[in-house]
């Protein structure tokens, strides 16, 4: 469905795209972080923990942003549906 010059199908697809590859980073930051602190470097580990947080939160943020657009469709397409 395209509204207001967005194809919000390929949009979401861009979403689940970012939030995947977000997810992969996160795995990777987390085997990262292990490594740091196996090898006793602290202050690496704490800024990849933190840094771990962040990326769940894009992911949160990134969830928002996947329902908010499907409402947002719907608000701009003008478009109501009811049950008869």
């Amino acid at each position: 469905m395209c509204t207001n010059g967005v194809n919000t199908d390929q949009f979401k697809t861009m979403l689940e795209h970012l939030d995947d590859q977000t997810a992969l980073d996160r795995r990777w930051m987390h085997k990262l972080f292990h490594n740091a602190d196996d090898a006793g470097y602290a202050r690496t580990a704490g800024t990849l923990k933190e840094a771990q947080g962040l990326l769940d939160e894009v992911r949160a943020l990134l969830s928002d942003a996947q329902d908010a657009v499907e409402k947002d469709a719907e608000a701009a397409s003008n478009v109501t549906v009811d049950l008869v």
